[in-house]
């Protein structure tokens, strides 16, 4: 897909994560909206999986470290054929295996079970090791948040690519500037991220996540080392009142500002 159809898709993406958290009356929206467009180019255009057969051996991984963000992947996985579309109705309902943190054991497409901060990439480096070891061409995506980005785990990580020189490996860091009841200037400023990265011998990109110009030939590149992709974003993209809002971490819109997003996403379409 170009860029213009994927823009398509992730507007509509976005317009159903809205109504979904609306209607479960909890989320982390602000952060979802930031990385929906990244998780399309994915599932739309970069990685080769297959919704039929979720666990095919060939298929390339992904980890949603920023496992917070869940309802974005799932409505992304809906979307894509891996789950029912009418089943994102069920998010955090009793019961249901949309839960508010993705689990492999129940929802096909999804690699690992995330939530805890910086586990993700560990593990991811974990899948591209394994794919270096068995001689397989899969590639392994993972997307952390900037806060996420302060957990020490994801530093030993980081490490341990260089040294295995794991050019199957992709990082996105999904840098929307916030954290949860602060900006990432107030808690453990890890900014700028590029030089922290290029100090541990990571290829490292650096680009408007919000734009699919520039996403998707950045997931698309491949070298000789593991490769980084500082994607600057904006919390609460595409709707007026929540971007770049702190507050918007996990808070839920109300009745009128729902009405409000709503029109803002309809009136993108």
């Amino acid at each position: 897909m170009d860029p213009t159809e994927l823009e398509r898709i992730a507007r509509q993406i976005r317009l159903r994560d809205l109504q979904a958290v609306f209607e479960a009356g909890a989320g982390h929206i602000g952060g979802e909206m930031s990385v929906i467009d990244i998780l399309t180019a994915l599932y739309f255009r970069v990685l080769n999986v297959w919704p039929d057969q979720p666990k095919h051996p060939d298929r390339d991984r992904f980890v949603l470290s920023k496992g917070h963000t869940a309802c974005a992947l799932y409505v992304t996985l809906a979307k894509r054929g891996f789950i029912p579309e009418d089943e994102i109705s069920t998010f955090l309902q009793p019961h249901s295996r949309l839960n508010g943190h993705p689990n492999c054991n129940k929802v096909p497409g999804v690699e690992t079970n995330t939530g805890p901060l910086g586990h993700g990439l560990p593990v991811a480096v974990g899948m591209a090791i394994a794919a270096k070891l068995s001689g397989a061409k899969y590639h392994t995506y993972v997307v952390t948040g900037d806060g996420e980005m302060q957990e020490g785990s994801n530093w030993e990580a980081i490490m341990a690519a260089a040294q295995f020189k794991l050019d199957n490996l992709t990082l996105v860091i999904d840098h929307n500037r916030f954290q949860q009841g602060a900006a990432l200037a107030e808690t453990n400023d890890l900014a700028p991220l590029r030089p922290k990265l290029e100090a541990f011998d990571w290829e490292v990109s650096e680009i408007n996540g919000n734009n699919m110009s520039e996403i998707v030939p950045a997931l698309e590149h491949r070298g000789s080392r593991p490769h980084c992709i500082v994607a600057h974003t904006n919390k609460g993209h595409g709707i007026s009142f929540m971007q770049d809002r702190v507050d918007w971490h996990h808070k839920v819109p109300s009745k009128e500002q729902y009405e409000i997003a709503l029109a803002e996403l309809s009136e993108a379409l």
